[in-house]
């Protein structure tokens, strides 16, 4: 569609895209995938957007402040979906949901499929169109997914240290010390988003820090960001086991871009560890990145589980906890898109906007993200939106 044409569709307000925000379901997840400013912007192309009703309360919008956006408010979930040609989320659909699906529908939020052969599989039999934030890929960054990583790199570290303390099962130790008495070892297994996030937290906190990754480079840019405050080690098994037996919170961030994590911290190592040491797995969302971790995500009701004397954290959704820093920073990267597909409709806004292509794991009935495929057993159909 050429701008010309575009601009003549937007004045005359022929758009036909109906883009729906239900309210999140997941144990205590408390975001909404848009804010009010996100609402007027989206009604530039989209003819309406119908939101749940109180969708944001938790990340304090109400529903009057949609309204003044122009959104409309809809009483039921069913309605919401039953009427929206585009769902705009922010965690991916759950089992309740999935008698909403049906085919031509796009779905638009974090999917996580790699370690969700469920929902994969219901996408595939609904035929809908899955676009995941956490793989929309732009010069080999992924910018749906960092705020919502920053903001998780950050609670890693908070939460980790109040698992430190014994009222919480931790071994009773202050993260940043105080005079005359050390204060905690904190690891940090990969240096990306998250592990960089966590890294400036446990630093300004005053931990002893060591960061591990197999990126050399971006091991020079944590040392250039923390000069003297941080310990950098290459990420292989040794120094991992290394670093972690002595540690008192261990922070594993690791991530490969839509797949599955692989499980770097064997149950051997976090047998080696002090009794009331704490372990937050922030990539339990790609199915965990610690043999004990694996398949095996907690919820902000029931955070951690105990096994060889150690406090496991693997919230799913942690950016959760601090909806309404969450929400905004979601909205501000996530509407680019939404308004993209509502404008332009999914073919052409794939063909012109080719990041967004990467994000769509999902179409009629074929999964189109490789390793999305590979992890969950299925072909790979390489993307050709008709």
């Amino acid at each position: 569609m050429s701008k010309e044409k575009t601009e003549i569709k937007i004045r005359k307000g022929e758009n036909v895209m109906i883009i729906g925000v239900p309210k999140e379901i997941k144990d205590q997840e408390s975001r909404v995938a848009i804010v009010p400013g996100a609402v007027s912007d989206l009604l530039k192309v989209a003819d309406k957007v119908l939101i749940e009703k109180g969708a944001g309360v938790a990340s304090g919008i109400s529903d009057e402040d949609f309204i003044k956006a122009g959104a409309t408010i809809i009483d039921s979930a069913k309605e919401v979906w039953e009427k929206s040609d585009m769902i705009y989320k922010v965690k991916e659909p759950l089992e309740e949901e999935y008698k909403y699906f049906r085919e031509g529908l796009i779905i638009y939020t974090y999917l996580h499929l790699a370690s969700d052969e469920k929902l994969t599989q219901a996408l595939l039999d609904s035929k809908v169109t899955g676009i995941a934030f956490e793989t929309v890929e732009l010069h080999h960054k992924l910018p749906l997914l960092k705020p919502m990583s920053e903001i998780a790199g950050r609670m890693a570290v908070q939460e980790g240290a109040k698992f430190l303390t014994k009222p919480n099962g931790g071994k009773g130790i202050l993260l940043q010390g105080v005079p005359g008495v050390r204060p905690a070892n904190v690891v940090i297994v990969g240096a990306g988003t998250v592990g960089t996030a966590a890294t400036r937290i446990a630093v300004g906190m005053g931990a002893r820090v060591t960061v591990l990754d197999v990126n050399v480079d971006s091991l020079a840019r944590i040392q250039d960001l923390f000069p003297n405050a941080v310990e950098t080690l290459y990420s292989n098994p040794l120094n991992i086991e290394e670093a972690v037996k002595d540690a008192d919170l261990v922070i594993s961030t690791v991530l490969i871009p839509g797949a599955r994590a692989p499980q770097l911290i064997k149950e051997y190592m976090v047998e080696e560890m002090e009794e009331g040491s704490v372990i937050v797995d922030v990539a339990i969302d790609q199915g965990g990145s610690t043999d004990l971790t694996k398949g095996r995500p907690t919820t902000h009701t029931n955070p951690v589980f105990v096994e060889h004397g150690i406090i496991h954290y693997a919230v799913a959704n942690i950016p959760g906890a601090v909806a309404e820093s969450s929400t905004y920073a979601l909205s501000n990267a996530t509407t680019k898109y939404a308004k993209i597909i509502a404008q332009y409709g999914l073919k052409d806004a794939v063909e012109k906007f080719p990041e967004l292509a990467k994000g769509v794991n999902t179409y009629k009935g074929k999964v189109t993200y490789e390793s999305v495929a590979k992890d969950t057993g299925h072909e790979y159909t390489p993307l050709v939106i008709d």
